[in-house]
């Protein structure tokens, strides 16, 4: 019996870090979706040395989709649209207990990765894509 890899969408991009002052320094990222998580998107931070280790945030899909247009989130993670001089943009605010980031990320960019993840999982189909089965069996398992 094969089985089937479940499908993913991932697109590597350089985000922008925002300084206090509004300097940005570019940092290596990529922003992926996984039909197993339907619901949820992660942003991953590529460290610039060998040494260090990837940071990841997961955080809703729909969160990032409206954050295309109006500013969206109240916790740890928020998004709004962002107009610079580069051009169209999407901020990124991330609150942890280590501190705060703001990142800076092309408008369109997200609005292409956000119309590859609604091909692979439409808006409001997201429950079509979970196994309850397999994500329960998981959950009993790990320890």
């Amino acid at each position: 019996m094969a089985t089937t890899r479940p499908a993913t969408v991932e697109v590597d991009t350089t985000m922008r870090f925002v300084a206090p002052d509004f300097t940005t320094i570019n940092v290596r990222a990529s922003m992926r979706y996984d039909q197993v998580d339907p619901y949820a998107v992660q942003v991953v931070f590529h460290p610039s040395s060998l040494d260090a280790e990837q940071v990841s945030w997961s955080f809703a899909r729909e969160l990032l989709a409206t954050g295309l247009v109006e500013p969206s989130g109240i916790g740890d993670v928020r998004v709004w649209p962002w107009s610079t001089p580069r051009g169209e943009a999407v901020a990124l605010a991330l609150s942890s207990p280590d501190g705060n980031a703001l990142f800076e990320i092309s408008r369109g960019l997200v609005a292409r990765f956000l119309k590859r993840t609604y091909a692979l999982v439409p808006r409001g189909k997201e429950t079509d894509s979970l196994d309850v089965t397999a994500t329960v069996t998981r959950l009993l398992t790990d320890h």
